[in-house]
């Protein structure tokens, strides 16, 4: 590690998430405020943010070239935690997904698994530049992807699943995936989907038919109508910091974690939200220009699966606030309260800044 490396740390991209992070701390403490059970999540968030910065310059310190030898084991203790999820994990909004150790701290295996999905496609694919041409590759690259897929289908945890079907996509994409190849997989997705949908939990299958009908059930689609309450009447300026009716009333469930942004909407308005909006695509944009200055394949596609997290998360989650998408429970990048979520994502961060370090460009 030389000075020179240091120079190339992308301090924008940390600023930004800094800021953004910081944005997400104040709306959280608003969101809780006056609910004695979740009163002290604002410090928690706090601390989750100071963790995730020193895992951030940790992971950035050592080249992902030699962080990407260690891919098979790190695959594998993923895994076996996703399998340990099934027989000693916590159920938590309808998804064991959740595994606590001694009463310390719970970890969700399913973030880590949006991180070792980059790391461990990101490999193979770069090492198999060359034969993208060919199906073997392809499916190698699924091969790679479907267990985590699948384990965390099982817990059931459905919108995870999807950000890792979503993350893998973009990879492959990025590596050179042929049309014929994607039109093979269209068509394999369209015969699956019957077969899907009947694997689909019963509330699962109810968040997808109250979206297409949402007398179907008033009940279950309370919390959604009350976020487009919340969104609505926020205005230019919003209502003011502290001032939401349907958030400081309690009309607003999950208000510090999948519906945040209804909070933002709805406290600081348009212009608050425009704010926040900028900031995580000023985030995706610095990681697209890291992606595409790497100095090799390897570093193009890791960012680029953590591009591709970040912007699917923030287009779910605040389509699922205005009921423009079905409810998945994915929470917004740096702002949606959550202690796995922020590390993991500063984990895929500290790899961004890893290849940014070594980017084959220098720029003065």
């Amino acid at each position: 590690m030389t000075r020179q490396n240091w120079r190339q740390f992308d301090w924008l991209l940390f600023g930004a998430i800094l800021v953004l992070s910081i944005y997400g701390i104040t709306m959280i403490s608003s969101a809780v405020q006056g609910d004695p059970e979740l009163v002290s999540y604002p410090l928690r968030q706090v601390g989750f943010l100071v963790v995730g910065f020193v895992l951030m310059f940790a992971v950035a310190f050592f080249d992902y070239d030699f962080l990407g030898t260690f891919t098979i084991p790190i695959y594998v203790f993923v895994l076996l935690l996703l399998a340990l999820v099934g027989v000693l994990g916590n159920t938590l909004f309808g998804a064991q997904s959740w595994i606590d150790f001694f009463g310390l701290f719970p970890i969700q295996p399913s973030e880590l698994a949006k991180v070792v999905l980059a790391l461990a496609m990101g490999k193979y694919l770069a090492m198999n530049w060359e034969k993208m041409g060919q199906i073997t590759t392809v499916l190698g690259g699924l091969a790679i992807m479907a267990p985590l897929l699948i384990l965390v289908f099982l817990e059931p945890d459905l919108g995870t699943a999807i950000v890792l079907a979503v993350e893998g996509a973009f990879i492959l994409f990025a590596a050179g995936l042929r049309l014929k190849h994607m039109l093979i997989a269209l068509v394999a997705a369209t015969a699956l989907a019957p077969t899907f949908w009947s694997l689909l939990q019963e509330h699962q299958r109810t968040r997808i038919l109250i979206f297409l009908d949402p007398t179907a059930d008033p009940d279950s689609y309370f919390n959604v109508n009350q976020a487009l309450v919340s969104v609505g009447s926020g205005g230019l300026l919003g209502k003011g910091y502290g001032q939401g009716t349907q958030s400081q009333l309690h009309f607003l469930r999950v208000r510090h974690t999948d519906f945040i942004f209804s909070v933002v909407a709805e406290e600081i308005g348009f212009i608050g939200s425009a704010i926040l909006l900028l900031l995580l695509l000023f985030i995706i944009l610095r990681l697209w220009r890291i992606a595409a200055q790497a100095r090799n394949p390897f570093g193009t596609l890791l960012v680029t699966g953590v591009t591709a997290v970040i912007l699917f998360q923030t287009i779910v989650n605040i389509g699922m606030n205005m009921s423009l998408i079905p409810v998945t429970g994915l929470p917004l990048p740096f702002v949606s309260y959550g202690g796995n979520a922020m590390l993991s994502l500063m984990l895929m961060i500290g790899l961004a800044q890893s290849v940014s370090m070594r980017r084959k460009k220098i720029e003065f």
